[in-house]
């Protein structure tokens, strides 16, 4: 089996490959102690891991280490590069790209081949530029629904409500008529007019053809205003398959 492990600030997204490089399973956790545990518990033989992390180099090294010591398995880090898959990474200062989206924007132009919009919807919200030869054009970050949703309940006193509140808001996106339903629809229409800018500006850059690739837990939150886009949820480990190929 082959370990792949996508490593947030918050979260570790984890999926299983066989033989035929086929998943069979996958999920998300909350922390080191928790992966350990829930592959331990499959026990299964690993014969590789490989890596993506936007975590400092001390917390990646640590959780490579607890993988070979708990789980006998060595993991393949992905590193900065100024080009991979046929992609120039275009920061001007190429080490400083966040490496969750490098790799995602390898394993867009990987499926595509032609210019492409790359749209991450998770915590934060990243958009990235590709151009038909595969130069990196650069791209935004701004807030996600989460980190919008954490500032409003954390600066304004009477934003509180809970989970089932949250997803009952999302069911129509009219004028809210209580503070849940302001507060979601808000952020969802926000997301919405951010990934419409988007669309917009890659026209101006890329021409009129171009693929649109939504990832991230809310992809599902704005594929409505973006009917053309490819929804992928597993970009990441497209990418972090290329970065670190296994013999």
């Amino acid at each position: 089996m082959i370990l792949e492990l996508d490593c947030g600030n918050s979260f570790i997204k984890w999926r299983l490959l066989n033989e035929h490089m086929t998943s069979v399973g996958w999920g998300v956790v909350d922390a080191d102690d928790a992966l350990i545990e829930v592959i331990a518990q499959k026990q299964i033989s690993l014969r590789y891991c490989r890596m993506v992390s936007v975590r400092n180099d001390e917390e990646t090294f640590d959780l490579a280490s607890r993988l070979r010591q708990e789980l006998s398995v060595e993991t393949l880090l992905v590193s900065p590069t100024q080009e991979l898959g046929g992609v120039k990474n275009g920061y001007d200062q190429f080490d400083r790209l966040g490496l969750d989206r490098w790799v995602a924007v390898v394993g867009a132009f990987s499926l595509s081949r032609r210019a492409c919009l790359v749209i991450d919807l998770g915590t934060a919200v990243t958009s990235d530029f590709v151009s038909d030869s595969g130069e990196h054009l650069g791209g935004f970050i701004c807030p996600g629904v989460p980190l919008m949703r954490s500032q409003l309940r954390t600066h304004t006193r009477r934003t509180r409500y809970d989970a089932l509140e949250a997803a009952q808001a999302l069911r129509s996106v009219t004028p809210g008529r209580s503070t849940a339903e302001a507060v979601e629809r808000g952020c969802l229409l926000m997301l919405q007019g951010f990934v419409l800018g988007q669309i917009e500006m890659a026209r101006s850059l890329l021409g009129k053809e171009f693929d649109i690739f939504l990832t991230g837990g809310d992809a599902p939150l704005v594929a409505s205003v973006a009917p053309a886009a490819k929804v992928v949820p597993d970009l990441v480990f497209i990418g972090l398959a290329i970065a670190c190929p296994i013999e």
